[in-house]
């Protein structure tokens, strides 16, 4: 388990949390099932460097000043600024280690499809998947091999059951990668005249002679 340390926020106006963030905290609530919701605040390079070593779902020690327990969460969401790059909030969901839970695991494509190599389009459908597990069996990524598509060959969720620990949310049917055949563009037959636009025919002169008539 990886460990991080957080400050208690009691003033919660936005002029403290723009400080906050200019000063290289993050704002971030802490709550669970059975825990009450606490605004927190964590140091933002630390906080980058933690989510680096446990992985998007993996399980953070929390520790808040003044609280004297241990936390046992994981990242719930992280916002953004798109602009700057920047993390705005984070949520920690406190888990009970012995308790399934539901998570999104992103999909890893292994190899190289042959389908591709003759010319197939490469459709990756499902860029996560679902997946109910005790909080420490969630994987942190499903991979999949696709070193055996050719043109028309597809995976779906039902193939990736392989008796883990943990199991699929997703319909079995819902397809994960597939090689599509590529898109012909129909040439006109042989023979075909090809349709040309009508030419355009200049009536300057034949105005210009009728105005001369009158």
């Amino acid at each position: 388990m990886v460990k991080l340390q957080a400050h208690s926020r009691e003033d919660l106006r936005r002029s403290v949390t723009r400080k906050l963030r200019k000063d290289g905290y993050v704002p971030a609530v802490l709550y669970g099932k059975k825990t009450e919701s606490t605004a927190v605040s964590v140091p933002s390079i630390e906080f980058m460097k933690t989510l680096r070593e446990a992985g998007r779902n993996g399980i953070i020690d929390l520790f808040v000043d003044g609280d004297g327990k241990k936390h046992q969460v994981m990242v719930h969401d992280v916002q953004s600024d798109i602009l700057k790059g920047d993390t705005t909030h984070i949520d920690f969901f406190e888990v009970d280690m012995k308790s399934e839970l539901d998570a999104d695991v992103a999909v890893n494509l292994v190899g190289d499809a042959p389908g591709e190599a003759e010319g197939g389009v490469l459709s990756h459908m499902m860029f996560t998947i679902s997946v109910r597990a005790l909080p420490t069996e969630i994987p942190e990524q499903i991979e999949v091999d696709i070193s055996g598509l050719g043109i028309g060959d597809s995976i779906a969720v039902a193939d990736l059951k392989s008796g883990k620990n943990f199991e699929f949310n997703n319909d079995d049917e819902e397809t994960v990668v597939a090689v599509l055949a590529p898109t012909i563009e129909e040439e006109p037959a042989e023979g075909e005249e090809t349709q040309e636009e009508p030419e355009l025919v200049d009536n300057d002169e034949d105005a210009s002679e009728g105005s001369d008539e009158q």
